[in-house]
């Protein structure tokens, strides 16, 4: 089973009433050591490096985002701005001129989409949640 359809999907889930998507880039990584689910060779692929893989499953594994509040939170070679997390289970960061990213994790994996600057991160959030949402309902 090819992951890389999964960020077709979620894509598809932050369209708005105009079509346009308000996701550009999207990976899944693992919950337990932040390895790669997704590839990097999706033309969508949210890039981001096994150092940043390892640091964001760690804070989602653990429930503890204090290393996101100290330090940011880093995708592909992007320090951003922690915002926020919901229920220790969903994390918002943003910088500006470079867009914003949500992240949820379900019971196996974590989620992380990326929208450009300009688009609507609450329309990210709705396409991360989808997907999230229906891998825990898969048990994953």
């Amino acid at each position: 089973m090819s992951w890389d359809s999964y960020i077709d999907n979620l894509v598809a889930q932050t369209k708005d009433n105009s079509g346009t998507a308000h996701c550009d880039k999207a990976c899944i990584i693992g919950l337990d050591n932040g390895a790669k689910w997704t590839t990097d060779g999706h033309a969508n692929a949210y890039k981001i490096s096994s150092t940043e893989g390892e640091n964001i499953a760690r804070c989602f594994k653990s429930k503890d985002f204090t290393p996101f509040m100290a330090s940011g939170v880093f995708g592909d070679g992007v320090k951003y701005q922690f915002l926020r997390e919901e229920d220790k289970k969903v994390v918002f960061a943003k910088k500006k001129d470079h867009g914003a990213i949500t992240m949820q994790a379900s019971k196996t994996a974590i989620v992380l989409g990326h929208c450009p600057e300009g688009a609507q991160q609450g329309n990210l959030n709705k396409g991360v949640g989808v997907i999230a949402e229906y891998l825990e309902g898969l048990g994953m």
